[in-house]
């Protein structure tokens, strides 16, 4: 099912191995696409008035009681402040427990971390931070949940032009990246591109 496409402020389309980032006010709709399908999005944001303010995958946890995602559930900042709302979803299975991939995390598992493209450079690089670790809402991620505790990372279900839709409830500085994981399942064992639409809703739409 192709995404809407609303007349948008910005249209943004992320390289496989990249990220980007975008401003958002109040009310502002971001549609995340995946263009091809079986593509992981590291998502994550920092209040533009605070930057030490940012998106919580645990806090989102803790206030909506639950380890999904579901539309109509807000994402929190780690200040439980509601960054944005889930307004619409064509997947529904996400990831809220895994940080980016990062150098570190593709030596211990692939012994290749040197000079890998991370989510975790990418995202630092777009924001123009230098935090250590992220553990961001890893979109359209199908991590499976066994009986016994244990989990597995299998490969995502969204389809070509799958999307989640999002409001904004701060300003907001948001960054994206397309997951650079090609070892494994998580990304379908490739790296593809992802298309963000910022619009703003008019008069009649708010």
């Amino acid at each position: 099912m192709p995404a809407p496409a609303p007349s948008s402020d910005r249209r943004v389309t992320i390289p496989p191995f990249s990220g980007d980032v975008i401003e958002m006010l109040p009310g502002q709709i971001l549609t995340i696409i995946d263009d091809e399908g079986g593509q992981v999005v590291d998502f994550f944001a920092e209040s533009a008035a605070d930057p030490d303010e940012v998106l919580s995958s645990g806090v989102t946890i803790d206030c909506n009681e639950s380890l999904r995602l579901n539309v109509g559930h807000t994402l929190y900042s780690d200040r439980y402040r509601p960054m944005f709302e889930l307004v619409e979803d064509t997947v529904g299975e996400h990831d809220l427990f895994h940080p980016c991939c990062r150098p570190e995390m593709y030596d211990h598992f692939y012994d290749n971390g040197a000079g890998h493209p991370s989510c975790l450079n990418n995202l630092n690089t777009a924001l123009g931070r230098e935090r250590s670790a992220i553990t961001p809402v890893n979109l359209f991620m199908h991590t499976v949940i066994h009986p016994d505790m244990t989990i597995s990372v299998e490969e995502p279900l969204s389809k070509a032009g799958d999307h989640v839709t999002l409001v904004a409830r701060m300003p907001l500085r948001v960054a994206l990246a397309a997951c650079s994981v090609t070892e494994s399942k998580c990304n379908s064992g490739r790296s593809t591109s992802i298309t963000a639409i910022v619009s703003t809703p008019t008069a009649d739409e708010s």
